[in-house]
């Protein structure tokens, strides 16, 4: 075996050379790529805004149209909210109506209409969140679950259907499996049960709604809760079988926590429409129950403000129903903070 030198050994980069001149030691260094880079975009001249819009000129040309969208029917509507602090006149315009201040919701509040329509948006919307909110996971849990593709893609297209169905049509069917003179009702009546009229019940009304939602929309809502599951690494669940954890130990250890940032978000938002239970869904049926049972807080908008032309007063109600939904939105996303959760958005974004 040959002898290898001292002069022929490579040196270490991190050992001290000796300078070519005065003796001194100095440490060879070597520039990463990302310095390199953070050094080229510092010496590249910074571009101006013009320069910017021209470069970027194709993504700003796809952003118009859903900024266009939302400026013209979100928020431009906004400045409307004028009318609850004025007697508004659609003729004079918010200009020249006489403001008025808080008497809007002086005359709301001393209205009982409006508590017992507040009322029942409250009842609905609850029996809404604890029946119709899990229905669209359980539904992708299960989906998620089929083995074979083809299966499950069918079983998507027919619950995603009722989706594109109009609430005249679904509230028709409803009306001619459940009214008096419904299928259920024949059904009940061959089996010798008594007859029970669900569509103008005033105490099954809210289930009823819920129920109508839930079939409508559950496979729509699934769609997105598919997308988180997908998402999902499959190694954690072949880490978590090799472990030995079992099918409840792996949902509850994987599938679960991948879920939950989703199940958050959509919670978050749901919360801030919770005083909108469906104004079409509610407005076909209230006249079959009763305003007393079925009188939500949209519908008291459309019969006592816009239809007897009090404009201050639906426009009152409206910023109410606005500031509850801002109110939950902004708690919600605090207390997903607390619990470790994103939210909307994160602490640092506020």
């Amino acid at each position: 075996m040959t002898e290898i030198r001292a002069a022929d050994r490579p040196v270490p980069r991190s050992v001290p050379e000796k300078a070519a001149f005065g003796g001194r030691p100095r440490i060879r260094a070597r520039r990463s790529r990302s310095s390199r880079r953070a050094g080229a975009a510092a010496r590249r001249p910074s571009l101006t805004l013009w320069q910017r819009i021209k470069r970027d000129k194709v993504m700003l040309a796809l952003m118009l149209p859903g900024f266009l969208y939302f400026a013209v029917f979100s928020y431009a509507p906004l400045f409307g909210y004028l009318a609850a602090f004025e007697d508004y006149q659609p003729y004079t315009g918010f200009v020249h109506s006489t403001w008025v201040g808080l008497q809007n919701f002086t005359d709301l509040f001393a209205d009982q209409a409006f508590w017992s329509a507040l009322t029942n948006t409250f009842v609905i919307s609850f029996i809404q969140l604890v029946l119709f909110f899990p229905a669209p996971i359980g539904l992708a849990l299960l989906l998620n679950s089929v083995a074979s593709a083809r299966i499950r893609k069918f079983v998507q297209s027919v619950v995603y259907l009722p989706h594109f169905i109009g609430w005249v049509v679904i509230v028709s069917i409803f009306q001619e499996v459940l009214g008096p003179t419904g299928a259920m009702q024949h059904m009940m009546t061959s089996v010798g049960l008594p007859r029970f009229d669900f569509m103008s019940n005033p105490g099954f009304f809210p289930w009823l709604v819920a129920i109508q939602a839930i079939w409508k929309d559950c496979g729509w809502g699934t769609i997105i809760f598919l997308a988180a599951l997908l998402s999902i690494d499959q190694g954690l669940y072949e880490a978590a079988a090799v472990d030995g954890a079992g099918r409840w130990r792996r949902f509850r250890s994987v599938t679960m926590p991948g879920l939950m940032p989703v199940v958050i978000l959509l919670l978050i938002l749901r919360l801030g429409t919770i005083l909108s239970v469906g104004f079409e869904q509610i407005l076909l049926q209230r006249d079959t129950v009763g305003a007393k049972a079925g009188e939500v807080l949209d519908t008291y908008v459309y019969y006592h403000g816009v239809a007897t032309q009090q404009w201050g007063t639906a426009a009152a109600a409206g910023l109410i129903k606005a500031a509850v939904g801002l109110v939950l939105v902004l708690g919600a996303n605090k207390v997903a903070h607390r619990f470790g959760q994103e939210g909307i958005y994160s602490r640092g974004e506020r």
